[in-house]
């Protein structure tokens, strides 16, 4: 399997499994900058140089060997299921990505004839009912991961323990999981245990939210997305997310996690 999400700092100061929709523009940025003393010019995701990622031939083998030996804090971070799934929504499926077109291809005219969802057209200011439309998707959602059908889950919709997974299973052990509801709290502690080349001053920083003014603004609260069905498929799909990693099922209305992450529990149960 190897270590597929896995970021790593050339310096090795740090290991980051990538988890989509949790910060890791933000992250990636972070840890090229405490390499470099400078952020990457673009969109940490395209970068092909200065950060080692799995994906990238040159990177696998110093990943492997520094994972498998856990020679360098290793760390990731989650989000509130209910917002991220949200987000996911509203980026992937109503925003024009940043090459100027939907998000793969023919995924959402699919989304539009056989689910019924709308998205909303940029030049009408994203008008349509955001609500009915995210609960079509969310059954969309729950076809993927469940059935696999009509097509496979998307990295960005499914389960965050999903993605947390595959490094533990690779041999690997995380140091620290991180929530980003308390981001910079978190992100600092993480930086206090690595040795960087360059400071990073999370205060001072510029947002890396490659999606933001691509897409229409969410017009209700979280909690009016989400019915006794929705929430139903919301267990159904990412319940193991709640459990492990300390959000509030029955209360999508609370952001905040109800208590940290107990790190040997998500080992053992995502290491089976």
């Amino acid at each position: 399997m190897g270590f597929p999400g896995t970021w790593m700092t050339e310096s090795e100061s740090m290991v980051y499994r990538v988890v989509p929709k949790c910060a890791c523009s933000t992250i990636g940025q972070i840890m090229y900058r405490s390499d470099h003393g400078r952020f990457f010019d673009g969109d940490i995701h395209d970068a092909q140089e200065g950060l080692h990622k799995w994906g990238l031939d040159h990177s696998r083998g110093p990943i492997s060997d520094n994972v498998t030996a856990h020679k360098s804090l290793v760390f990731s971070c989650v989000r509130n299921p209910y917002e991220r799934i949200l987000s996911s929504f509203f980026d992937k499926i109503c925003g024009i990505q940043r090459n100027g077109r939907r998000y793969r291809g023919n995924l959402v005219p699919k989304l539009m004839e056989t689910y019924g969802v709308e998205v909303g057209d940029p030049d009408t200011g994203f008008e349509f009912d955001q609500i009915r439309s995210f609960r079509r998707f969310l059954l969309f959602v729950r076809d993927t991961i469940r059935f696999n059908r009509p097509m496979d889950p998307d990295i960005h919709w499914s389960a965050m323990s999903g993605h947390v997974s595959t490094l533990i299973k690779g041999g690997g052990r995380y140091d620290v999981i991180l929530h980003v509801e308390d981001f910079e709290a978190g992100m600092a502690g993480v930086l206090a245990c690595a040795p960087l080349r360059h400071p990073v001053d999370l205060g001072a920083m510029p947002r890396f939210n490659e999606s933001e003014g691509h897409g229409p603004k969410r017009a209700h609260p979280v909690e009016a997305f989400f019915d006794d069905l929705s929430m139903h498929l919301v267990r159904e799909v990412y319940g193991r997310d709640f459990e492990l990693f300390g959000y509030d099922i029955d209360d999508p209305s609370r952001r905040a996690p109800r208590r940290e992450i107990d790190l040997d529990a998500v080992h053992a149960k995502l290491g089976a």
